[in-house]
């Protein structure tokens, strides 16, 4: 049964404004169209742990949270409509200063796009900047500000 924001059920709609159903987001998949680029950018720039969970597939740890890979052409069953590359806008909060993002990024040569700026984060203000990855998705590295 599906249903729409009108056609909620008496007993779901009522609770609707007090109850946040969702608390964080555990992970989320990303497509690429080249698997060693993909793996070197998230491992070796932004220093995240590769994990192998089956046979053929990776993800990226970091934190409590990963990022599975899929490679084009060999997505997962079940996945999303339309996986493309580079459809990815995604911030990403750093446990180190920014000055010290900034640095590791310009010694692995990634152009940052835009920063450092002052942006409104999920929980509070953040200082950020932005960068690709090897399939053009948009990655901001940031740091809260208080």
């Amino acid at each position: 049964m599906v249903f729409t924001r009108n056609r909620l059920p008496p007993e779901i709609a009522m609770h609707t404004v007090e109850i946040h159903m969702i608390d964080q987001i555990d992970h989320l998949v990303l497509t690429t169209t080249d698997e060693t680029a993909c793996v070197r950018f998230y491992v070796e720039v932004l220093g995240m742990t590769l994990e192998q969970p089956r046979p053929g597939r990776k993800a990226f740890r970091f934190g409590s949270q990963k990022i599975d890979l899929q490679v084009k052409g060999h997505e997962l069953e079940l996945r999303a409509h339309l996986p493309v590359p580079g459809a990815l806008n995604l911030c990403l909060l750093a446990n180190i200063p920014l000055d010290e993002v900034i640095g590791r990024l310009i010694a692995m040569d990634i152009p940052i796009e835009e920063g450092p700026v002052s942006r409104k984060g999920a929980t509070s203000d953040i200082r950020s900047v932005y960068v690709r990855d090897p399939d053009l998705n948009l990655i901001e590295i940031s740091v809260l500000m208080g």
